[in-house]
């Protein structure tokens, strides 16, 4: 899967993923937040995520804290 992690209007990090079909930037362009801070492709492996890459039409690549960011996200308890 590829993940894209913006800041959303209250300046708090919001990921989001979807399917390799989808091209980083066409993504991009659906999601109404103003600032991208990462993207790339992430994987589960066993019980934690893997993030790796980037997307040279975004300018942006895989943070060393972005697997564990999505992580906790799947693992919070009700609305974000």
């Amino acid at each position: 899967m590829k993940y894209i992690i913006c800041e959303d209007f209250g300046g708090h990090p919001i990921p989001f993923l979807f399917p390799d079909k989808v091209a980083h930037v066409d993504m991009r362009e659906q999601l109404p937040y103003s600032r991208v801070l990462s993207a790339g492709y992430v994987l589960l492996e066993g019980e934690r995520f893997v993030c790796f890459g980037g997307d040279a039409q975004l300018g942006c690549s895989a943070r060393p804290q972005d697997a564990a960011f999505i992580g906790d996200f799947f693992n919070r308890e009700g609305p974000v």
